[in-house]
């Protein structure tokens, strides 16, 4: 699905990204962990095209994405924060965003829209959401054009319990549509039981990408926070 090869990024004098190179296939969902400064927002960024690195390139469904935009088409972004015109509606909002794909009605995805109860806060301003609410709208958008990708910042952070359990059925149901899921989260529990593959950052490029039941035979541990402790005291 995405193929990012050799991808090396500066800003400055800072190595942000250093010959990253990662295989990232359909019907997975895959945890993009690591410290902060390690660089998995740069690496996300790249893929959706808002930072262009200096070497390398990123190819998607086998294309070269380089001066190419129609491709992200396919992808829903759900940011740590998402930023909205705060005078608009929730309506507004989602109405604005259907007029810039332009999809028919019958084609959205609205499950979260539903699920999240979304029809009961249309008129409301998004200044006057709370960040919980803020983020399910901000969930809904990255789902509702029924992208082939998803890549989903924090999604749970601000969530209450039902709401995160409600995004994690969606998220599981999504990846059997043989669709590509990419979480990041300084929440590991939160990943347990969603994630087929790790990818550990740090420096700038992956530590290991491996399927996580690999990684917790090979550390011997049951929880992929157990099992990323193991790996980084054995370094």
């Amino acid at each position: 699905m995405i193929q990012i090869q050799h991808v090396h990024k500066r800003f400055g004098k800072i190595t942000v990204l250093n010959n990253v190179n990662l295989s990232l296939k359909g019907g997975q969902c895959i945890a993009l962990i690591g410290p902060n400064g390690s660089g998995k927002t740069t690496l996300i960024k790249t893929i959706l095209g808002m930072v262009v690195p200096q070497s390398g390139k990123i190819l998607f469904k086998e294309k070269d994405t380089a001066h190419k935009w129609e491709y992200r088409k396919e992808i829903g972004y759900m940011p740590q924060i998402g930023r909205y015109p705060e005078n608009m509606t929730v309506g507004q909002v989602l109405d604005m965003m259907k007029d810039i794909r332009k999809m028919s009605e019958h084609e959205l995805d609205t499950d979260l829209v539903t699920a999240f109860q979304i029809a009961q806060i249309m008129d409301k301003r998004m200044r006057t959401l709370s960040g919980g609410t803020r983020q399910k709208v901000s969930a809904c958008l990255a789902f509702i054009f029924n992208p082939s990708v998803l890549i989903l910042d924090e999604p749970t952070a601000g969530l209450d319990p039902l709401s995160t359990e409600i995004l994690k059925e969606k998220i599981r149901a999504e990846k059997q549509k043989d669709k590509l899921i990419i979480i990041t989260s300084h929440v590991l529990s939160e990943l347990d039981d969603l994630v087929s593959e790790v990818i550990y950052m740090q420096d700038g490029k992956p530590r290991f990408h491996e399927t996580l039941d690999t990684l917790k035979a090979s550390t011997g541990t049951d929880r992929l926070s157990k099992a990323i402790a193991h790996v980084m005291s054995h370094q």
